[in-house]
């Protein structure tokens, strides 16, 4: 063995323990993590996070990742009998001295949190490797979300003062400045830091922002002057409980831009900034539709009004499935994503694949149940080219001709309840239709208690309906939308089925698609936010209207 080359036991430290990523969270938007932080993440034996972080980071992590309590004080010592408390750096040793791969997750960015570098010293003097992965600051990411730039074309410096542990010192060299200031503070001291900066030296009138919860989609941001700001938030009623423990983000001088930020408020200016959507399907239907919503400054909430069942006499879909590979159907036509995913499931059950498609014309009703074909490896060779409907679906199906098609036959798996419409049409066009029940669909368990207290309740301001069984079966599960909630529908149908359940339809979809109904109701939420804007009104989200709203709002 050669000396100069050292073995693994040179490094007792390395080998004995695991590794710890101090991890940056950034300010509250998950889709400000990074790259590197999702792979750290991903690969996880235990995740240690202040609470307002882990949820953040938690999506990313691994389903069985250990996530300890930062502070546990249940436990008592039986010599002294007090708590025992242990933090944050006892954790990290004790996970990774135990060969754990460690993330410690904390807000903004590591190398601006004191705590996480007293942990990265600990680790450090136990010999324990560590690496670091830089997050979004929150002082940074936060006037940005705003429209609160820090810096203009004449540069002007830029200073962070954190308000809270502040000196009499600081304040005064940071009032005798002319520069921009980036104050971390509360609700409940931002007023007091204003004033500080004007007995320091700064101008009453200087232009100031202040933001909470900023890159959340509960953010607000207030702009006024140092002198004002004290009396802006006591005018607008604007309460410390129980945002005022949590940070805001304060932007103080003359080129903050606070001027231009109706101009530049790119994020609280979305159409449905903060509103909240009930969409009743799964979390797997609404995949797409909650991405749009989203995009749109929505808050989607997934709840499911129907479950998918098996059918009660399996032996047709066997049937059918076995026909398939032996030649039997020229076509197969899905009209549901569920559909796909009961044909996909006898197909695993029968050691099958995509390829058992080869020669078979495939068919899909719409854009989201071509998408679940193009998941299992199948390419479908139709798709409505105009309204995504089984009448969608006929309008482009080719009638059936002896000379060019060798088998007039289609394999139509569907729902228990599906209409008729398809098979008739098929049949009118000359083509023989097994028509097979592949699943069954049933009502849906109640949602949890506070989902259907905000329901009735109007702490919903929106709720998308994509069918007339949506509509019966959330009223059946939940209970009826309160009128403050705004009702989008997606077609004729389902609004008159809305409206028979004594629902006023607000938003109607101009055609059968969920995502054209998303976007109804973005252009419903943009129109409702200017005329208020025109009015010289606040814009205030639907469930916010209601006198009292704000004290029985669920958050």
């Amino acid at each position: 063995m050669n000396p100069s080359i050292p073995t693994t036991s040179a490094y007792p430290a390395v080998a004995a323990h695991g590794r710890v990523t101090f991890l940056g969270a950034g300010p509250g938007d998950p889709g400000l993590l990074t790259l590197r932080a999702v792979e750290a993440l991903a690969a996880a034996d235990v995740l240690i996070a202040e609470p307002e972080v882990l949820e953040v980071v938690r999506t990313h992590a691994r389903a069985n990742v250990d996530t300890p309590q930062l502070t546990i004080a249940d436990e008592v010592s039986a010599a002294a009998g007090v708590p025992v408390i242990r933090d944050a750096a006892n954790l990290v040793m004790e996970a990774a001295r135990a060969g754990r791969r460690v993330v410690r997750a904390v807000t903004g960015d590591p190398g601006l949190d004191g705590n996480a570098a007293e942990e990265m010293l600990v680790c450090a003097t136990a010999g324990i490797p560590f690496e670091v992965v830089p997050g979004v600051a929150t002082a940074v990411g936060v006037p940005a979300y705003a429209g609160v730039p820090l810096r203009d074309k004449q540069g002007a410096d830029v200073r962070f003062v954190d308000a809270r542990t502040a000196s009499a010192r600081c304040w005064t060299e940071v009032g005798a400045s002319d520069g921009i200031l980036v104050v971390s503070a509360t609700l409940e001291t931002v007023s007091a830091a204003a004033a500080e900066l004007v007995s320091a030296g700064r101008k009453p009138d200087t232009p100031l922002t202040v933001t909470v919860a900023g890159t959340t989609t509960r953010q607000r941001t207030w702009c006024a002057t140092l002198g004002t700001i004290a009396q802006v938030f006591k005018q607008g009623k604007v309460l410390p409980s129980p945002e005022g423990a949590r940070p805001v983000i304060a932007v103080v001088g003359e080129h903050s831009a606070a001027a231009r930020r109706e101009d530049l408020s790119w994020f609280e200016s979305k159409p449905l900034f903060g509103w909240r959507v009930l969409v009743p399907r799964t979390k797997e239907q609404a995949a797409s539709l909650s991405d749009q919503l989203r995009s749109y400054g929505a808050v989607p909430h997934e709840v499911p009004t129907i479950a998918v069942e098996p059918p009660r006499t399996p032996q047709q879909m066997e049937r059918a499935v076995k026909g398939l590979v032996t030649g039997r159907y020229e076509w197969i036509a899905f009209t549901s994503v569920n559909a796909v995913k009961a044909v996909r499931e006898k197909f695993e059950e029968y050691g099958l694949d995509a390829r058992a498609f080869a020669g078979i014309k495939v068919a899909a009703v719409g854009e989201q149940t071509a998408a679940a074909l193009v998941e299992f490896g199948v390419k479908p060779d139709l798709v409505p080219s105009g309204e995504q409907s089984a009448a969608g679906l006929l309008d482009d199906w080719p009638p059936y001709d002896p000379v060019f098609d060798p088998i007039d036959r289609v394999f139509l798996p569907r729902a228990d309840i599906a209409t008729e419409t398809l098979v008739a049409g098929l049949i009118e066009l000359g083509w023989e239709v097994d028509d097979v029940t592949a699943y069954r669909t049933v009502r849906a368990s109640p949602p949890p208690a506070d989902t259907r207290e905000a329901i009735k309740g109007g702490g919903f301001d929106a709720v998308l309906f994509t069918s007339s069984s949506t509509v019966r079966n959330l009223v059946g599960i939940a209970g009826k939308p309160h009128n403050v909630t705004v009702i989008a529908c997606i077609g004729p149908a389902t609004a008159k089925t809305a409206e028979e359940h004594g629902l006023r339809v607000d938003v109607l979809s101009p055609e059968p698609s969920v995502s054209k109904l998303a976007e109804a109701l973005a252009e419903y939420g943009a129109a409702r936010r200017e005329a208020a804007k025109e009015a010289g009104e606040t814009v205030f989200r639907p469930s916010e209207r209601r006198p009292g709203a704000r004290r029985r709002r669920t958050t």
